[in-house]
């Protein structure tokens, strides 16, 4: 399967140690099957005045091989594991978790969902009407090793 990733350098090697921590699925490396998504991504470090590349890779593996946690809507569960994941609480060992990104319209619910402003039942109501942009997230070098191939690498 084709993926991409964005950022401001060219990305031959991925690893987790230049991951961020407080993210959606918790510390990894972020991908796309979106190829506008990711653009649009990139396109975000160019208005910053940074470079903006976007990386390709091919992601092949057998799924009873790895622990995968996989996310079709934004329903309760994937709104408790991103609070975790946010607060630095998630203590999970998934190889990858694949599900919804919290893009900008989403972000708002959440954030309206964090500080206590809506109930987590208003927050999935709302997020109920928001079609998914799927995201890729690898969390364990092994799968990184072992299981994305780099592709090409593009200045945009």
């Amino acid at each position: 399967m084709k993926l991409y990733h964005s950022s401001t350098i060219c990305v031959e090697k991925p690893d987790l140690v230049h991951s961020r921590q407080f993210l959606d699925f918790g510390k990894g490396f972020y991908l796309t099957s979106i190829y506008d998504q990711a653009v649009r991504y990139a396109e975000r470090f160019a208005r910053r005045g940074k470079e903006a590349w976007l990386n390709t890779y091919d992601l092949n593996f057998t799924p009873e091989d790895w622990k995968i946690l996989n996310f079709y809507s934004y329903d309760k569960n994937w709104l408790d594991f991103v609070s975790k994941c946010r607060a630095g609480q998630d203590q999970s060992d998934y190889d990858i978790v694949i599900g919804g990104i919290a893009n900008d319209r989403v972000i708002v619910t959440l954030d309206r969902y964090f500080v206590g402003e809506i109930s987590q039942e208003q927050a999935i109501g709302l997020l109920r009407f928001e079609k998914p942009n799927i995201q890729y997230c690898i969390r364990s070098e092994k799968m990184l090793n072992e299981c994305l191939t780099f592709i090409e690498s593009k200045k945009l």
